[in-house]
């Protein structure tokens, strides 16, 4: 069913009420309903009468759109954009994959950097030592870590989460773990 409303207000009689109509126009029906509404000026607030006319214009046309998914007639609101469920969450991801897939590579990558640092450090210690080589051979990827910490000697702690690692001289690595947020 499809209607057409309209806000009209009606002329107030000598007592300061409105007036509200109901008329029958052949197929057509109009009717004035009323809506109570408050309308804020500055401090004040006054309550205003205010009637909306309803037309009735017959049947809702059928109007068919294809599903961005598949291409089937999508019936329903006219802002649905899918047939079911299935084809909204397929197009959506095939929208998000290619910058999903790159996240999840990095996120990875950080993931395994950090599982073989805390393989570095033995249970109850805060750090460890090991040669460069055997991260490289552990799989450990140098090029991605979450952040950096400058130290008072100048010396550039590169963190994968709270695990961290300095590169030391002899081809060394120190790899120490963070406590809490005040210590980087």
């Amino acid at each position: 069913m499809r209607l057409l409303c309209r806000s009209q207000s009606l002329p107030p009689r000598n007592d300061g009420r409105e007036i509200a109509k109901r008329s029958l126009i052949g197929l057509n029906e109009l009717f004035y309903y009323p809506f109570i509404f408050k309308k804020a000026k500055n401090i004040s607030h006054f309550i205003a009468k205010s009637f909306v006319r309803i037309i009735y214009l017959g049947p809702m046309p059928e109007e068919t759109r294809p599903c961005l998914q598949c291409g089937k007639a999508v019936k329903g609101r006219i802002d649905k954009k899918f047939c079911d469920d299935y084809c909204r969450n397929a197009y959506n991801n095939r929208q998000n994959a290619d910058t999903n897939n790159y996240v999840r590579n990095i996120n990875n990558a950080l993931r395994k950097n950090r599982r073989i640092l805390e393989g570095i450090i033995r249970p109850n210690e805060e750090m460890g030592k090991c040669p460069r080589q055997k991260l490289a051979e552990l799989g450990f990827d140098f090029r991605y870590h979450t952040h950096q910490y400058l130290n008072k000697k100048g010396q550039t702690y590169n963190f994968v989460y709270e695990l961290g690692y300095l590169a030391l001289e002899g081809d060394w690595v120190l790899v120490v773990k963070r406590n809490s947020e005040k210590d980087a």
